[in-house]
């Protein structure tokens, strides 16, 4: 209950991100691929920069 105005670190939120653009990526290969590719190549950098905060 008390968890509600808890803010998200940093990580939490690229982790989110990261997660978010994959699955457009997925979605978006049966579509368009070059979206798609486009899509993959964002969630790449966001993993980066997760990498680097660890």
């Amino acid at each position: 209950m008390f968890g509600i105005f808890k803010n998200k670190s940093e990580k939490e939120k690229l982790q989110e991100k990261y997660q978010k653009l994959q699955k457009e990526s997925f979605k978006l290969s049966t579509i368009n691929r070059k979206l798609s590719d486009q899509k993959a190549f964002e969630a790449e950098e966001v993993m980066k920069q997760l990498e680097k905060l660890n």
